[in-house]
């Protein structure tokens, strides 16, 4: 492993099908006539409640599914000799997701993948070579310090506008994969 070169992997939306379950929860609380939960749009005030209420039941952050566009991401990974860091974000006001998240990791990665993790409240300021990331606002916050940084963001409708130079959608097709396959090759050798 080159301890330089490091990948950092988001959890939720990226490794972990947090929207999937997430949405599956909000249907079993839903009243005829709410709205669909948005992933990062603007939701009613009672729907936010239900999400805080869903994410502090216990085990809910351990039990997430493994996201299949995920597990294609980090295959792609294996080919290179990255220092692999799962970087998550800690939610505000509930430190059982904190531990919880590691769970997860040792759960679903551990037997799989040799890798650190990093809780954190502020992804900007982590250092890395590559960032998988879903999210376009901490996707924007880290590359502000990282102009050379290269972003692996896995597609999702909530970030089909989001693009930057250094910014690979990534879809899960071959084609894509091939070239996910030749940019970290190249970050790799930078």
């Amino acid at each position: 492993m080159d301890i330089e070169k490091i990948a950092l992997f988001d959890m939720d939306g990226t490794l972990c099908d947090y929207e999937g379950a997430l949405k599956h929860d909000l249907t079993k609380l839903a009243s005829p006539g709410d709205p669909e939960f948005e992933p990062l749009g603007d939701n009613p005030c009672y729907i936010e409640e239900r999400i805080r209420l869903i994410r502090q039941r216990p085990g809910w952050w351990r039990e997430l599914d493994f996201l299949p566009l995920g597990r294609k991401i980090m295959d792609v990974f294996s080919h290179f000799n990255f220092n692999r860091h799962i970087l998550t974000k800690g939610p505000h006001g509930n430190p059982m997701a904190w531990a919880e998240k590691v769970e997860w990791c040792e759960l679903h990665l551990r037997n799989h993948y040799k890798f650190n993790i990093t809780i954190t409240e502020d992804k900007g300021l982590v250092y890395g070579t590559v960032l998988v990331d879903d999210y376009p606002k901490y996707v924007k916050r880290w590359l502000e310090w990282r102009p050379r940084g290269l972003v692996v963001m896995p597609a999702h409708p909530y970030n089909a506008d989001f693009s930057h130079p250094n910014v690979l959608r990534f879809d899960g097709t071959e084609e894509k994969r091939i070239e996910l396959f030749d940019r970290l090759k190249d970050a790799y050798d930078r």
